[in-house]
Order: structure tokens, then sequence, then C-alpha cells
């Protein structure tokens, strides 16, 4: 039970990007239907911010919450926040200049993202992914809110934003280590991280050069609301 409840107490404090409880909770204690959920996607930027140029890396915020007419107490409308920074990846801005991306970033592009004979995608990562904007979503921070923690909406909710900008760029990354726990504990922040990356895994996620990436036009972030929406979807008797 110790155990259990430090791995608890360390997913309060959270790992900079993802802020959810572990564990198991009954999908009728939630507050709302999950169903009434809608996501408010916006980019900001300073309004004198006018050419491609000046906003380098862009930045992307979804707001998770339950739409007008569902049936929900006010204070529980608001679910989720998620924060993302699209780079660009076609050569024609300087990556220093994207230095908001995180250090990981920026050498995951330049060494590993971008074959440096050519200034283009490296011929493996073309492989895996479908053509697309030359751009690459980097996931900075989800936070779920209190009361709807512990239900694993976290990953349904960034499965369903990364596939709504897949328009936007050609592949997703972030990059989780047991560095980013705020934790004493070394054994237990290795555990945590393990436990995100399965979990990212099974949203459509792969490990890549120590950084898990995904297709934003990859099935599989479409399939994982699945469970959610057989569960939650009115049937008839």
């Amino acid at each position: 039970m110790d155990g259990e409840r430090d791995g608890r107490e360390v997913a309060e404090r959270g790992v900079p990007w993802l802020w959810d409880q572990w564990g198991v909770s009954r999908m009728d204690t939630l507050p709302a239907n999950p169903l009434s959920i809608e996501l408010s996607v916006s980019h900001r930027r300073l309004w004198w911010h006018v050419a491609d140029e000046d906003e380098q890396p862009e930045r992307w915020d979804v707001s998770a919450d339950i739409f007008k007419l569902g049936v929900c107490g006010d204070a529980e409308r608001h679910v989720a926040d998620l924060h993302f920074l699209v780079a660009d990846l076609s050569g024609e801005h300087n990556l220093l200049d994207g230095v908001a991306v995180g250090e990981w970033a920026l050498e995951f592009i330049a060494e590993t993202v971008i074959d440096p004979a050519t200034g283009r995608l490296c011929h493996e990562l073309e492989q895996r992914i479908t053509p697309g904007p030359p751009r690459m979503v980097v996931l900075r921070h989800v936070e779920v809110a209190e009361p709807w923690r512990r239900h694993g909406l976290a990953w349904v909710l960034l499965a369903s934003a990364l596939h709504v900008m897949a328009p936007t760029a050609r592949l997703a990354a972030c990059r989780i280590a047991p560095t980013d726990y705020q934790c004493d504990d070394r054994v237990l922040a290795e555990l945590e991280s393990l436990r995100a990356g399965v979990m990212l895994e099974k949203i459509g996620f792969e490990r890549w050069h120590e950084v898990h990436i995904v297709d934003p036009r990859n099935p599989a972030l479409v399939d994982a609301g699945i469970d959610l929406l057989t569960r939650w979807w009115p049937h008839r008797d």
C-alpha cells in the first residue's frame, strides 16, 4: 500500500508534460459523461508577429471542457489543458530560433530527424510516416483537472488532439525520462516513466532514438477512444 500511495503522490506532483494520476477508478464516478467533452484548439501569437518567421515555434493550446448543453456542475466543466509547440522541419528557419521547444527537441531534429546531407527528413523516418507538412508537433504539457483524474482521459484526449492537428504537421514527438519526475526515489521515477511510455505506445506512439513519435494520421490515435465510446454511448435495451 505504501508503494501505491507513493506512486500516486509522484503522479500528483507530476512530470512537467503530464499531470494525471495513475490508478484505476470506476468510470461511473466521473463528473459527467465524457462523450460531452469538446476540444477547443487555439493558436497563440503576438498581434504584431505577422510573418511566419516571427513565430517559431508556433504555440498551440487545446482546452477540453464539457460543452454547454452537457449535464455537469460548473466547477467540473473544465477537464484538461494540453499545450504543444510546432517546429519547422523545412530548413527555412534557424533551429536556434526555436529554442522554446527544448534542448532535447532541438538535438532530436538536428541530429536525428533531419538528414544533414540533404536538409530533409532522414530516409528511415520518411518510410515510417505519411506525407504531410514539414513540421513537428512537440508535446509540452498535459494537465487533467482534479475531478477527472485517474480515469485514463489524458491519453484519450491527447490522441484526439494530435489527430485534430494532423493537417498541421507531419509527426508528433515527446520525450519521457525519469529525470522529468520530481521524485527522490530513482526506482519509482523510472517506473513512472516506463508506465507513461507504455500508455503512449497504446495510443499509437513508438519509441525511436530515445524519443516517442507518432504520425498524426495514425488510425491508432482514433482507435484510442473506442473503449470510452463503447462504455458511454447510449444503447437501447
